[in-house]
């Protein structure tokens, strides 16, 4: 395990909540390299249609284990085992495996997403992407670091791009614009941008807060999708926020950008 090893003091924030959401995003990612581009699980269906597997519910469990011992007060919320209440100030919010789809495909961009609430506003986040060994962390405050691998930690920085015109704009799905009735905004987006891809999920948001996109949009998501990425792109110097501009993760969409295009993306959005 990770052990809490970051840069400076930034262990020690938030109670050691910080440097515990690096071990425990890491644990969680690792195991899922076991399953990954082999054939030794099933792909389940939920309600949704979307997919589920033994290494998404293996992991969530590592975290939820870990949690009970090191945090028994802290509530919890994750994607596949849902709510526990808790009765301290703090909710850890996970995604075990953010972008399923991928990971069964055989594609190395999903990543495990562990993030902090404290009196419900989001103030530590990680993204890992294991089977790439990239990493990000963050806390409210205490800037956003990266690494790459066993490297040294950088500060990651978003980029200094001020026009979609000269950007890159990465989105999860594209129909899923369709699915909210925006297909309109999915084409305007693509034609201001100077690049469109779909490398997106916690993986596209990564790319945002190191510099190497300028904006990533989910037009559908969730508490657990988004609630690690707000601090990693705030603290990288960029803004997240939903589709009407409130710096929140629960009402359904999320934007995250380097600053610069943020207000040009949600006047494409707002139309």
């Amino acid at each position: 395990m990770y052990e809490g090893k970051l840069p400076g003091t930034l262990s020690g924030h938030e109670n050691g909540r910080m440097a515990v959401a690096v071990d425990l995003a890491i644990l969680a990612g690792d195991s899922t390299l076991k399953y990954f581009r082999s054939h030794n699980y099933q792909v389940e269906r939920k309600s949704d249609r979307s997919p589920v597997t033994i290494a998404d519910k293996n992991a969530e469990q590592l975290i939820r284990v870990e949690l009970a011992k090191r945090y028994p007060t802290d509530a919890v919320l994750g994607e596949e085992y849902g709510a526990i209440e808790g009765e301290s100030e703090y909710k850890w919010i996970v995604d075990p495996i953010d972008g399923t789809k991928s990971f069964i495909s055989g594609v190395p961009l999903y990543s495990t997403l562990v993030g902090v609430t404290r009196n419900g506003v989001p103030t530590v986040g990680v993204i890992y992407i294991p089977a790439m060994g990239e990493i990000i962390v963050a806390a409210i405050g205490h800037g956003a670091w990266y690494r790459e691998g066993s490297a040294d930690w950088q500060r990651a920085r978003v980029s200094s791009v001020d026009d979609l015109s000269e950007g890159l704009f990465v989105t999860s799905q594209a129909d899923n614009f369709d699915a909210r009735g925006a297909r309109t905004a999915l084409d305007q987006l693509t034609k201001a941008s100077y690049v469109t891809r779909t490398w997106g999920d916690g993986y596209g948001y990564l790319l945002v807060a190191t510099g190497r996109a300028e904006v990533m949009v989910d037009p559908i998501c969730n508490p657990w999708d988004v609630a690690a990425v707000l601090p990693v792109i705030v603290e990288a110097g960029g803004t997240f926020s939903d589709w009407n501009g409130l710096s929140k993760i629960d009402t359904g969409d999320g934007v995250g950008s380097n600053g610069k295009v943020h207000q040009q993306v949600l006047k494409i959005l707002q139309n």
